[in-house]
């Protein structure tokens, strides 16, 4: 659906056709779990925050101005409401020696990520992701799983798209270093 597509329906929404809401909770329940599970990193917790998202979207939809996508405007919902939620749950996440992090040669890390996906690869993925902080989760995931753009993602996380990218690429490093720390450590 485009976004005059998703337009239309909303304007249908708001003169009562409450009915037609459905089509977007179908469209994006999905990803938006997906993300906010990733942040809360519980199911109960994510499911009941997908809702919440959902609702407050919808209780807001009147404020959507279509200078956006509606899913990158509901991302940004979902991302706000998963992060009121961490916050009041008190989270820590691993630090990661920013030396390291600034020694690893690009090269490196493009090769690492290009290669071939098997199962411990991808399991040390799925483990290092664990580790991230909120912000690089939510990159990680709308970027890699939901494919949306730079500028999508400066809208959802209010950043600019420069920044953005800057981000992206510390977020590579960084799971570079903690995927690549075990083998080391267990090397030793």
């Amino acid at each position: 659906m485009n976004n005059q597509d998703e337009i239309n329906y909303i304007v249908r929404i708001l003169a009562g056709e409450t009915n037609l809401y459905s089509h977007f909770v179908n469209s994006y329940s999905n990803s938006i779990y997906s993300l906010i599970v990733r942040i809360v990193q519980t199911n109960e917790d994510a499911e009941e925050l997908t809702q919440d998202s959902f609702l407050k979207a919808f209780k807001k939809l009147d404020s959507f101005k279509g200078d956006c996508s509606f899913s990158t405007w509901l991302f940004r919902i979902a991302y706000n409401t998963a992060i009121s939620a961490t916050r009041k749950r008190k989270m820590e996440f691993p630090m990661v020696d920013e030396v390291m992090m600034e020694s690893v040669p690009d090269e490196a890390i493009e090769t690492f990520f290009d290669g071939d996906e098997n199962e411990i690869r991808l399991q040390k993925l799925e483990e290092a992701i664990t580790k991230l902080n909120v912000e690089e989760k939510t990159l990680i995931t709308l970027f890699y799983t939901e494919d949306k753009s730079v500028a999508e993602l400066a809208r959802v996380l209010d950043l600019t798209p420069e920044n953005v990218k800057v981000k992206l690429h510390r977020v590579r490093k960084k799971l570079y270093v903690l995927m690549t720390k075990g083998n080391e450590n267990e090397q030793r």
